[in-house]
């Protein structure tokens, strides 16, 4: 289940006196787009139910839909209620605008982000990241700037909703463990029993059978997960060939969640070149298991050239990287 949609109600709709709502606290910095009311003031179609949350009556999902009520004359307008607290109302309000209607700026997600990780210190990054819109590594330098966010607690809850240390090194000797006592169990099973991803889990197991230690090189025990993974692909030492700068890569539903929030981004789904994107960042939502039956059906006389294609995308890849965070440095 999304986050903050536990206590939303999609079954009941009522119809509530436009007078009792309250447009309070909106993740809109500059407030209502007079536009973009216009548009769905003149519109024939009815309007959809706006959210409101109960026990305060503030809109959390529709306040330019409420407007063009207004502006028609209406004296009431559908509602679906919302039942948790008000800090989880927000992180629905941030959500419900990322995924439909007039998206949120820059400006309001970044907001959005710092004012959640204050309220949810224990979600991790990547968790906060789905419900904004906006990179994990953001995320991190917003948590990095919140007095004492970044030291809150010894891990961070995931979108599985497990909790994680934010130290992994003793979720690979765990795992590491696991896998020299019982050999025969699933990737899945020792990343459940290890508190780690399953991506990691394959790791640890492919490194053991190269008769190397779980743990990755180079790193302290002490080094915090969300610095780890913010080794940019590309960057100095992530492609020299050695162990100790490689990155921890996002889990593959991560990466899907992230992906399928994309697509119904309108800045990206409306454009060509946003298109095409979508489906190029689609291509690396399959499961390691995929990949792993891709490979073993490559025919032997291919594998060079394949191998070598893969380098030459892996190097695209990080060039687009690299790029898209000068832009988001620039944007900041």
């Amino acid at each position: 289940m999304e986050p903050g949609q536990a206590h939303l109600d999609m079954q009941t709709v009522v119809e509530v006196e436009i007078n009792s709502l309250s447009v309070a606290g909106s993740p809109r910095i500059s407030g209502e787009d007079t536009e973009h009311v216009e548009m769905l003031t003149v519109a024939q179609a009815p309007l959809p139910p706006i959210i409101a949350h109960r026990a305060t009556m503030r809109v959390i999902d529709g306040v330019h839909r409420l407007r063009a009520a207004e502006r028609r004359g209406d004296d009431k307008i559908a509602v679906r209620f919302f039942d948790g607290d008000e800090a989880d109302a927000f992180v629905l309000a941030v959500e419900s605008n990322i995924t439909h209607g007039l998206p949120l700026s820059m400006a309001d997600r970044k907001n959005a982000a710092e004012r959640i990780i204050r309220s949810h210190p224990l979600w991790s990054d990547r968790m906060i990241a789905s419900v904004t819109g906006i990179a994990p590594g953001t995320v991190a330098e917003i948590r990095r700037r919140v007095s004492g966010a970044a030291a809150a607690g010894r891990g961070r809850i995931g979108q599985d909703g497990r909790f994680r240390p934010l130290n992994g090194a003793e979720g690979r000797r765990l795992a590491g463990n696991l896998i020299a006592e019982n050999p025969g169990l699933s990737l899945r099973q020792i990343a459940r029993a290890s508190g780690i991803s399953p991506e990691t889990a394959r790791d640890v197991r492919n490194r053991l059978r190269r008769g190397e230690e779980p743990l990755l090189k180079g790193r302290s025990r002490q080094t915090p997960r969300a610095q780890r993974e913010q080794v940019p692909a590309g960057s100095a030492g992530a492609g020299d060939g050695g162990e100790s700068a490689a990155p921890t890569r996002m889990p593959v539903q991560d990466r899907t969640v992230v992906v399928r929030r994309l697509k119904v981004d309108p800045a990206l789904r409306f454009s060509e070149t946003g298109r095409t994107l979508l489906r190029l960042l689609s291509i690396h939502t399959i499961s390691a298991e995929e990949w792993d039956d891709i490979m073993a059906n490559i025919p032997p006389h291919c594998s060079g050239i394949i191998a070598q294609l893969a380098r030459e995308c892996a190097d695209i890849w990080a060039d687009f990287a690299q790029r898209a965070e000068r832009n988001v440095a620039e944007a900041v």
